[in-house]
């Protein structure tokens, strides 16, 4: 009976869709955080993709999952362990079970666990619980595709399309245990099929069916939840992932400076949707080209840039590798470009769908010749707006290429995010060509104080420049292969950049008198500070360093990193933030921890490999780097 059940309020909740790469588990995780996120919940979202994304149906390889993270203050990370999982077939149980918390909430759809699908799954009997050892009294069993079908049997849709739904069914029952206002579903399905308004209704039946099978049946939980948004700040917020929050950045910083915003942009996992979403904003007077391989999509916007624009391309790490000469030329042409690198996994194809941070000496140092540029490193989904802009603002500045460093986990994931005012922002001043230049112009005069040259574009009466890959003098822009000037120009580049200002290295939590502290870089952020949050409620002194400037470093990046009687370093890669700290910085030994698995770190493990650091437990044996990996 309806008094029966008990609501209860929750400070913070993580649940966990999971099913096959075609039975929408995105979309429903996405629609589930967009509705939280309208409320005025937190939210950070972690999409898993199974990396085999032809996968045969009902294998262990193509179960897609999306976890999120809800509470009613500030989220860091998606959560190491979900409240609630929502598992659509075997595979799904089998695979995402390890995800759960103890005695969390399972809701399984019983039509998909059939002696084939377990098969499929590897389990060796019908008691599938029991192999797992999984208590049925914290499992929702529900037979979702019968329900489906008799939902929709009127519908006129055939099997296929009708089993697509099935999605919305298990979202309703979520929406009714967290006591979610279904309205919201209902808006998001119309402006989603807005073209289909007859899935847009079948979505939305199937959405009610689950939710009042939920309301009807109790679905065999004791209570259900509310999280109440306790610290809301006025404002506009929309839920939003990191790929399409660097396309505002960019659009918005192209507004902010006054020019054309261009991208070429060749489509590659995970970065497409920078693309996609940029090509939507023709209106505002955004260029965009798909190219056909990854070097034309640089250099065309490095003509774009030579011609006057903000310029832009974005690829992942193997893009990276191909647009290294073009890059280059950038580089000795100084012309503003922002490079986006959304970083996946591994070497070659590797792990598309994966993130890692992979690429930082590769945007450092992975090029021909002496070729500095900044790098900036995106710390969340949100924070990518802001690393966009300021990406921009340092290139049309500085006169130089950028690269923005993000990765598959925060440009898939999301975020709760309040719209900026756009006249708020920082102001965006190109370094143009002064008039008294004019019919006296030479491309690599420079200002004394920056080292940026002034910027002309072309059919600019009285600034008739060449540029190109070949080395030029530093004083009349011909070319040159003076050894003297290429030694002169070579220095120029790299003062350039490292005159570049950058906010000073902050550090959180005991930054006084901590015992150990945790540096990082990008988006380790929140699982780096959930880390310290922890070990701080356990009784220890800790702190957080967290680099989002890599090049150049801020410039207390050496007092803060000394301060401190022990350093780690935690990084997904083996070691590459550590590595060049080492070099930047004097006799700098750290610990490192290195977690090169394709998957954000684990918030409570890495906790635990701290606090033995601390406690000394973990002892440097040796002198070279190795002795220091945790």
């Amino acid at each position: 009976m309806e008094e029966d059940i008990v609501i209860k309020e929750l400070d913070q909740v993580v649940v966990r869709f999971s099913g096959d790469s075609g039975d929408g588990m995105q979309l429903a995780g996405n629609i589930f955080s967009t509705i939280s996120a309208t409320v005025g919940n937190d939210i950070s979202t972690f999409p898993d993709y199974p990396a085999d994304i032809r996968a045969p149906q009902g294998s262990l390889t193509g179960v897609s999952g999306f976890q999120v993270h809800i509470g009613d203050g500030t989220v860091y990370t998606p959560g190491d362990r979900c409240d609630v999982l929502v598992a659509m077939n075997a595979a799904a149980l089998k695979t995402q079970y390890k995800y759960t918390r103890p005695q969390a909430t399972i809701i399984i759809d019983t039509d998909s666990f059939g002696p084939n699908d377990l098969r499929k799954a590897d389990f060796l009997t019908d008691d599938y619980l029991g192999e797992l050892g999984i208590d049925p009294d914290c499992v929702v069993a529900c037979p979702i595709t019968t329900m489906v079908k008799d939902c929709l049997q009127d519908s006129g849709m055939d099997n296929k399309a009708i089993l697509k739904c099935r999605n919305m069914f298990a979202l309703g029952l979520v929406c009714w245990l967290f006591n979610r206002e279904i309205s919201l579903v209902e808006q998001f399905l119309h402006e989603k099929f807005a073209k289909k308004p007859a899935v847009a209704e079948a979505n939305i039946s199937v959405v009610k069916a689950g939710y009042n099978y939920g309301a009807n049946t109790h679905a065999s939980v004791p209570a259900t939840y509310r999280i109440e948004s306790k610290h809301k700040v006025p404002g506009r917020y929309m839920d939003i992932t990191g790929n399409k929050a660097t396309a505002y950045g960019l659009m918005a910083a192209a507004e902010r400076a006054g020019l054309k915003l261009y991208l070429g942009s060749y489509p590659i996992t995970p970065a497409t949707d920078i693309l996609h979403e940029l090509a939507k904003h023709k209106s505002m007077g955004v260029i965009t080209m798909q190219a056909e391989d990854e070097l034309a999509a640089c250099s065309s916007a490095i003509g774009a840039a030579f011609a006057g624009a903000l310029a832009a391309t974005s690829t992942s790490g193997p893009g990276i590798c191909l647009k290294s000469e073009a890059m280059n030329l950038a580089v000795i042409d100084e012309l503003p470009l922002v490079i986006i690198d959304v970083q996946r996994g591994g070497p070659s194809t590797g792990l598309p769908t994966k993130s890692e941070q992979t690429d930082l000496l590769q945007v450092l140092y992975g090029r021909n010749g002496e070729s500095p540029m900044p790098v900036i490193a995106a710390t969340s989904p949100t924070d990518c707006f802001d690393a966009a802009f300021m990406a921009c603002k340092i290139a049309l500045e500085h006169l130089t290429p950028v690269v923005l460093l993000t990765d598959a986990f925060i440009a898939n994931g999301s975020a709760a995010w309040k719209l900026p005012k756009l006249d708020e922002l920082p102001e965006i001043h190109p370094h143009r060509v002064l008039e008294n230049q004019k019919f006296k112009y030479s491309p690599y005069r420079r200002d004394p104080e920056s080292l940026v040259r002034y910027w002309a574009v072309p059919g600019q009466e009285g600034y008739t420049h060449i540029l190109g890959g070949l080395e030029k003098d530093g004083e009349t822009g011909t070319i040159s292969t003076d050894p003297e000037n290429h030694h002169l120009m070579d220095n120029l580049r790299f003062g350039k950049v490292a005159r570049i200002h950058v906010p000073d290295l902050e550090v959180e939590g005991d930054a006084d008198d901590a015992d150990l502290l945790i540096v990082g870089f990008g988006s380790t952020y929140g699982h780096l500070h959930a880390a310290m949050a922890e070990l701080r409620r356990r009784g220890h002194k800790v702190a957080l360093a967290q680099l989002k400037y890599i090049n150049p470093l801020p410039a207390n990046t050496a007092e803060v990193l000394t301060r401190y009687k022990k350093v780690v370093v935690a990084e997904q890669n083996l070691g590459q933030l550590a590595a060049l700290l080492r070099i930047r910085i004097n006799g700098f030994t750290p610990y490192q921890l290195d977690r090169v698995k394709g998957q954000p770190l684990r918030t409570h493990r890495i906790a635990t490999i701290f606090e033995n650091i601390i406690l000394d437990k973990i002892h440097a044996n040796g002198d070279t780097f190795t002795s220091r990996i945790v």
